[in-house]
């Protein structure tokens, strides 16, 4: 392990806002915060909104600063990627703005019934040759359902046609609720609700670096 790795995983230990439960703890549903994340963490009672596979969580300290009024956990395995997200929370003095370190997989296992309000899916890996592994698989799926609120929105935003075809086929067949959709989202901004335009309009490294390569971005929102 380098010893930036090392410097970063130390840090995050130190980090108020960075929670990183053991295996074991979560496996075994031991999970503390699971239904307290507002009572025992967060300084303010707010809805709370999860962004999985945040990455460097450019989007949840984004979506921190443009929402006070909620809670943002960002949600990755990789603790040097939370490291780089927990440093600029700190430096903005983001008190709604946390993060995460866990496997999507284990999610039902972090939060509580009805306790998360929204899910950010922010340039997801479709996963080609694996669809029970896409976050909107109705393996995941069953599980946000166990903790998102009734009416609570699933939002997706990907440079992927193929987990975008994939996601809205999944709405269909299930019967969920289509709120907005767009395969040209920064070309169609106008179309969604002025609440989530700022949100949408925001970009990632990744996304920028996509959209620079003719890549366009497309966007799903949904309820279950």
């Amino acid at each position: 392990m380098g010893r930036n790795k090392q410097k970063q995983f130390a840090e995050n230990k130190l980090f108020k806002h960075v929670v990183e439960p053991t295996f074991e703890t979560v496996w075994e549903n031991k999970f503390a915060l699971k239904g307290k994340w507002n009572a025992e963490h967060f300084d303010k009672d707010q809805a709370i909104v999860l962004e999985l596979g945040c990455g460097k969580g450019e989007y949840t300290v984004g979506l921190g600063q443009m929402y006070p009024h909620q809670n943002f956990i960002g949600l990755d395995v990789k603790g040097y990627r939370l490291w780089t997200g927990a440093t600029q929370a700190k430096n903005l003095n983001l008190n709604n703005v946390s993060f995460l370190r866990s496997r999507v997989d284990f999610i039902e296992k972090l939060f509580g019934e009805n306790e998360v309000d929204e899910i950010w899916l922010t340039f997801s890996d479709p996963q080609p040759k694996k669809a029970k592994k896409r976050l909107t698989s109705p393996f995941f799926v069953n599980q946000y359902k166990k903790f998102l609120k009734p009416g609570g929105i699933i939002h997706l935003k990907t440079d992927s046609r193929l987990l975008t075809n994939y996601t809205l086929e999944q709405i269909e067949e299930n019967g969920y609720k289509l709120l907005n959709h767009s395969f040209r989202v920064h070309q169609e901004i106008e179309k969604f609700p002025k609440h989530i335009q700022k949100a949408l309009e925001m970009e990632t490294y990744f996304e920028t670096l996509w959209r620079s390569k003719g890549y366009s971005i497309n966007y799903v929102a949904f309820t279950l």
